[in-house]
């Protein structure tokens, strides 16, 4: 029976995870938190705490699940910071384009409401930001170019990630997303290769 209940925990947890992510915090009630899970208010609280504690849950669910596969993606290409920017945007991509999730990135999401978050939960989100820039600074750790490039570029990657999501949740087509993408990865690769020759050159 304990893994019947650890299976139902999770799926509770994956839908209240959806509703955080299509309305955000402020409009995720506790009616509509309830109706997703199939569970009652005590029983949500009972098995999750309170609205904040779900949250934070829901935020740690949603790394545990899409924050793997950006980390897998970023460290596929040893030795070529490029191509591993490149398989980073593919998952941000696929997941965009996935119809069984709601659009835009739950982090994004949460990232817009901050100042209406309670400081815990503003500074999860914060955190969560600071880990995706870390793992895209690693990627590009490879480079011989500037460790302040470096540091930009990665800045720069996370800020393209997040405006992607806001384009997804407005309807921007695939097109333009992936429009958007290219040249992302464009303004990567020139930037280490130009950096990396320079310093080449005062070497």
């Amino acid at each position: 029976m304990s893994g019947r209940k650890q299976f139902d925990v999770e799926r509770a947890l994956d839908q209240a995870m959806r509703v955080f992510w299509q309305r955000g915090y402020a409009d995720a009630s506790l009616d509509a938190l309830a109706s997703a899970t199939g569970l009652g208010r005590g029983s949500l609280y009972g098995t999750f705490g309170n609205k904040d504690t779900l949250f934070r849950q829901c935020l740690d669910r949603y790394v545990s699940i899409y924050g793997a596969r950006y980390e897998r993606a970023l460290a596929a290409y040893p030795g070529d910071p490029v191509r591993a920017v490149e398989a980073f945007f593919d998952v941000i991509l696929a997941r965009i384009a996935d119809p069984d999730v709601p659009t835009g990135c739950l982090i994004a999401q949460s990232a817009t409401q901050s100042l209406t978050l309670k400081e815990e939960n503003g500074a999860k989100v914060r955190g969560l930001l600071d880990l995706q820039h870390r793992r895209v600074r690693e990627a590009l750790a490879d480079s011989s170019a500037d460790p302040q490039v470096l540091d930009e570029l990665a800045t720069y990657v996370v800020a393209v990630n997040q405006s992607l999501a806001v384009l997804s949740r407005a309807g921007t087509p695939d097109a333009q997303l992936r429009s958007v993408v290219r040249l992302a990865c464009t303004t990567v690769a020139d930037t280490l290769a130009r950096t990396t020759s320079e310093g080449a050159a005062r070497g």
